[in-house]
C-alpha cells in the first residue's frame, strides 16, 4: 500500500479583501480566534494528524506569518497579488508525490486515515477534496457531488442549478494533478476542477461536519464560539439516564420511567465540571404508533426538571421518531443527531464525548468522530463522568506542559 501523504500546504497568500479593515496590517490566517492566531489552530491539528512537513505559500505581509511559525513551517513568498495558480505552479519543486492542500481561512476538524482510506477507496484519483454537504444551507454551494461520490461540476459563481456541496479545501492531491497549470494569474480551482471532474479524476469526501472561517467578517462570531470548545458530552437516553425497556417496548409516559443508579450523580458530576449535556435518542416508538408526541414532550420536560433538581442539567434532547425502516440519516447508528448538535452548539465532535450502552452508539460515535464511552450494568453514567474528567484532566495537563 502506498504510504500516506506527510506534508501539509497551505494556501496563505491573498490579501483578504473581504474582511478590511481587519486585514489592513495583518493576514488574515493571522487574526486572534479566542485569543489565538486562527493559523495555530490548523497548525496544531496537522501535528496531531501526523504531518511532519508544512509548507506555507505566502504572499501579504508575509513577515508576520513566517516570524511567527519559526522552524514549524518553511515558507515560499511570492507577490501578493498572485492568484492561486501561480502560487502553486511556483511551488511544484517543493511538493512532494502526494500532498494535502488547505485554504489558510478554514477550519474543519479533520480526521486524515479516514479521508486517505476514501482516497484509496476511490481508486487514487488526482485529486480528492472535502466537501460540506451543506444539507443546512450554510454557505451557497459550489459544486455537484454524484451518487458514486466524484465530483461532476464546479461552479465558481455559485449559481447553477443543482450544485449540492461547498468546496472546503483540504484536498489529497498528486504533484501530477498540477501539470495542467499555466502562466495565467488565475485561481487553480478554475483552470483544474473543471478538467479533472470532466476525467472523473475528482473525488468527494462528503462531510455533514461544519467548518469555521476567518474568510468573511460574518463567520467570525460563529468561529469564535466554535474555538471557545465549550465542554459538552452527548449521551443516550435509554440505559444511560433510565432503565431502558424489554426489547420492542418503550417508556410511553413518565410513569414508566425509571432513574438508574448513578445517572443523576453523574449529570451532577459534569455540570459541576462545568459540562454542557445532551441526549441524544432513538425512539422508534412514535413512527410506530406505540409513543404519543405529546407524552414525549412531557417525559423530557420531567426529565430535564429532575436532572436539575439533583444538582444537574440537560441543555436539550434530540430525539428519532423515526421507524427503523424509514432511511433516515438520525437513527443511531447514523450519526445525524450528533450532526444536528453540533450544528445547533457549534461543537467540535471530535473533541465531544458520546456516551451510550448499544453497539449502535458506538458505531454512531464512530461515524460522527466523537469519543465513545459505554455505561453498562456494572458500569453507572457517575463512574463513567469520573473516568472522563479525570482522562481529561491528564490530557489537559499534558498539554500544558508541551506548550510551556
Amino acid at each position: 500500500m502506498i504510504p500516506r501523504p506527510r506534508q501539509a500546504v497551505i494556501l496563505a497568500g491573498g490579501m483578504g479583501k473581504r474582511m478590511r479593515p481587519l486585514t489592513a496590517t495583518c493576514p488574515k490566517h493571522m487574526l486572534a480566534v479566542h485569543g489565538r492566531p486562527f493559523l495555530e489552530y490548523v497548525l496544531e491539528m496537522l501535528r496531531e494528524q501526523g504531518f511532519e512537513r508544512v509548507l506555507l505559500l505566502l504572499g501579504y505581509l508575509p513577515d508576520l506569518t513566517s516570524n511567527y511559525v519559526g522552524d514549524r513551517a518553511e515558507c515560499l513568498v511570492t507577490p501578493a497579488d498572485w492568484e492561486t495558480g501561480l502560487r502553486l505552479r511556483h511551488a511544484l519543486p517543493r511538493l512532494e508525490e502526494r500532498f494535502l492542500l488547505m485554504y489558510c481561512d478554514n477550519y474543519w476538524p479533520m480526521r486524515f486515515l479516514r479521508m486517505w482510506q476514501s482516497y484509496l477507496e476511490a481508486g487514487e484519483p488526482l485529486a480528492q477534496m472535502t466537501v460540506y454537504s451543506n444539507s443546512d444551507g450554510y454557505s451557497r454551494s459550489n459544486l455537484a457531488v454524484d451518487e458514486t461520490g466524484f465530483v461532476t461540476r464546479y461552479d465558481h459563481t455559485r449559481e447553477s442549478a443543482g450544485l449540492n456541496g461547498v468546496d472546503i479545501g483540504y484536498l489529497i492531491l498528486r504533484r501530477q494533478a498540477l501539470a495542467g497549470l499555466t502562466e495565467e494569474n488565475a485561481p487553480f480551482e478554475k483552470q483544474l476542477y473543471p478538467l479533472w471532474a470532466a476525467e472523473r479524476q475528482l473525488a468527494a469526501f462528503t462531510t455533514p461536519h461544519r467548518y469555521y472561517s476567518v474568510g468573511s467578517p460574518d463567520r467570525l462570531p460563529l468561529t469564535e464560539t466554535f474555538f471557545a470548545r465549550a465542554k459538552t458530552i452527548i449521551v443516550d437516553r435509554d440505559g444511560v439516564l433510565n432503565r431502558r425497556p424489554a426489547p420492542g417496548d418503550y417508556v410511553r409516559s413518565w410513569r414508566e420511567w425509571q432513574w438508574l443508579d448513578g445517572a443523576r450523580e453523574g449529570l451532577r458530576a459534569l455540570k459541576e465540571a462545568g459540562y454542557r449535556v445532551l441526549v441524544a435518542s432513538n425512539q422508534a416508538g412514535i413512527a410506530r404508533g406505540m409513543v404519543l408526541q405529546q407524552n414525549l414532550a412531557i417525559i423530557d420536560r420531567r426529565m430535564k426538571h429532575e436532572a436539575e433538581a439533583a444538582g444537574g442539567r440537560i441543555e436539550a434532547a434530540y430525539y428519532c421518531p423515526h421507524g427503523w425502516d424509514q432511511g433516515c440519516d438520525c437513527r443511531k447508528p447514523k450519526a445525524g443527531m450528533l450532526y444536528e448538535a453540533q450544528r445547533d452548539y457549534h461543537l467540535d465532535l471530535t473533541r465531544t464525548w458520546f456516551v451510550g450502552d448499544d453497539p449502535r452508539d458506538a458505531e454512531a460515535a464512530e461515524a460522527a468522530g466523537c469519543r465513545y464511552a459505554e455505561v453498562s450494568e456494572g458500569r453507572s453514567l457517575a463512574q463513567v463522568a469520573a473516568a472522563i474528567l479525570e482522562q481529561t484532566e491528564r490530557e489537559a495537563y499534558r498539554e500544558w506542559l508541551s506548550v510551556y
